[in-house]
């Protein structure tokens, strides 16, 4: 039966490792990510709309400030591409309803434009395979191909050049959000500069992280995450640095900020130690505000 409208579901993601190499002449680095998607979702619903009316686009919720309600959005350019790819005219409504925070390194965006993809595909039946949709997912972003499929996975090249990781366990995250975004470029330009007289290694996959995860070792996985850009997303926003110190005093497993940051991850052991974990952070002064999350769960799903 055809449908006019169609929702789905889609994630944010932690970064538990992520390995940057030098920058290459075309600007970019290549990169070693290991991505699990966690519970914090934003929900995309496309609705077909009157020929000729294009595509537009609204969003709402908890973190609206700075996402772009027009042809800039990533979830636009992927219904534009669906319809450049499958050769129709697209004129469909987009609407987010925002869980994920913005310029959170969380991949919101990514997130966004994975949704949008999956719906596009269910709502006009175009019974894409879960390759095709990555191969579309690669166009508009390296973190895009990642939240169609969710779970665990290692990224590599761009990041974008995924393989499921061999993961077991459910593990348990505190979130410190930052009212104000941080520039992913802006990030890589900072560590660029931080690392100019160094010689920097090709990224690996972390050994260590692949063993703790495969054994399902809170304690070990929290002692194996890294990331690069760390220390220049601190030397940006030097309260990081702060956050950081607060959570692992307070008991934290691991402490990372996630992807380009602002946002400051944290594994602990349970539930109960995410609520303590949540309460002393917030007590503390030192962050805005404070999510919990499990993962590893779904890439973009229709619901």
């Amino acid at each position: 039966m055809a449908h006019n409208s169609v929702t789905v579901r889609v994630p944010a993601k932690v970064n538990l490792q992520l390995s940057v190499g030098p920058r290459e002449a075309d600007g970019f680095h290549n990169l070693v990510s290991v991505f699990q998607a966690i519970s914090i979702f934003d929900d995309v619903t496309v609705t077909k709309s009157n020929p000729g009316s294009g595509v537009t686009i609204s969003v709402t919720g908890e973190h609206t400030h700075g996402v772009p309600e027009d042809h800039s959005n990533l979830a636009v350019k992927a219904a534009q591409l669906i319809g450049e790819k499958f050769d129709f005219t697209v004129d469909v409504h987009i609407e987010i309803k925002k869980s994920i925070p913005v310029a959170g390194g969380m991949a919101g965006g990514s997130a966004d434009a994975a949704g949008t993809l999956v719906a596009m595909d269910s709502l006009f039946q175009l019974e894409m395979s879960r390759e095709e949709l990555h191969a579309l997912g690669s166009e508009l972003g390296s973190d895009v191909p990642f939240m169609i499929s969710g779970g665990t996975a290692i990224g590599q090249g761009r990041g974008d050049q995924l393989t499921a990781a061999l993961s077991r366990g459910t593990y348990h995250w505190v979130l410190a959000l930052s009212s104000v975004g941080l520039s992913t470029p802006a990030v890589y330009t900072e560590c660029d500069r931080m690392r100019a007289e160094l010689d920097i290694a090709p990224p690996q996959v972390s050994d260590a992280l692949m063993q703790s995860l495969l054994a399902a070792d809170s304690d070990a996985v929290g002692r194996a995450l890294t990331n690069d850009l760390q220390n220049a997303a601190c030397s940006l926003r030097p309260a990081l640095s702060l956050v950081l110190e607060v959570g692992r005093d307070y008991g934290a497993l691991g402490a990372i900020v996630s992807g380009s940051g602002p946002t400051v991850a944290f594994l602990v052991a349970d539930e109960d130690s995410g609520l303590d974990l949540a309460v002393a952070l917030t007590a503390s002064g030192v962050v805005g505000s404070v999510a919990r999350a499990h993962g590893p769960v779904h890439g973009a799903k229709v619901i």
